[in-house]
């Protein structure tokens, strides 16, 4: 689970370990995924990216990209370190929605203040200069223009949210949204560690060790999570 980059499934896990019970194998990894978020984590820092994404596939009937009434797809936000070229730390959460209010208590959760943040646009993504960043907000050029090679204005983000949707896919085959907050950690775990994926298993068993016990009822209905946005 921590040094394949592709993660493992609950069938692959039940293969493995010749477990009678697919709900054995899928109750191990949510604990697991449960324990992968070090509370005492160092923030992101120096020039990070943030973007938005939807998780989910597309629906019919929706008024535009930023309609959230109806949508079944859960909302989905992204920062990444910027390491010159390359993607440094990252983090991710799903969040209820675009207001400022709920991005700005992501950046302020997740970066260390003084940083410099990079966004697109997007009206919703201001007043982090009131709470300690610096802030560059560039034009993103339209779909159609980034697929005959325009540049994002936020390419590392991009990235992340490209090899997070092929990861989610490829080896789930999509995931609940009341769940997807765990998988999100799981990614970010690994993609964290990605240089040092021996110093990641060893990592995770310290943090599991030190993780309360979370019951199989409260696991399954996710009941330990806080509730996914547009339920209820």
């Amino acid at each position: 689970m921590t040094t394949d980059k592709r993660g493992i499934s609950a069938l692959l896990l039940q293969r493995q370990l010749g477990l009678g019970c697919y709900e054995t194998a899928w109750m191990m990894l949510h604990k697991f995924r449960r324990a992968m978020v070090n509370l005492e984590r160092e923030p992101l820092r120096g020039e990070v990216e943030v973007d938005d994404t939807w998780i989910g596939g597309p629906q019919a009937g929706l008024r535009g990209s930023r309609q959230l009434k109806g949508r079944k797809a859960a909302l989905v936000v992204v920062a990444v370190e910027k390491r010159g070229k390359a993607s440094g730390r990252v983090r991710m959460a799903v969040i209820p929605d675009f207001k400022s209010v709920t991005l700005r208590a992501f950046v302020q959760h997740n970066v260390a203040p003084g940083s410099t943040i990079y966004t697109d646009g997007l009206k919703s993504f201001t007043g982090f200069e009131q709470t300690g960043f610096r802030h560059i907000p560039r034009t993103q050029p339209l779909q159609g223009d980034l697929r005959k090679g325009a540049k994002s204005v936020a390419p590392l983000a991009d990235r992340a949210i490209g090899n997070l949707q092929q990861w989610l896919i490829g080896t789930y085959h999509g995931v609940s949204r009341d769940q997807l907050q765990v998988y999100l950690d799981e990614f970010v775990f690994r993609h964290n560690r990605r240089q040092t994926p021996m110093a990641a298993f060893q990592t995770l068993l310290g943090l599991g060790t030190a993780h309360k016990p979370v019951p199989y009822v409260q696991i399954r209905g996710a009941s330990d999570l806080p509730k996914a946005p547009g339920k209820g």
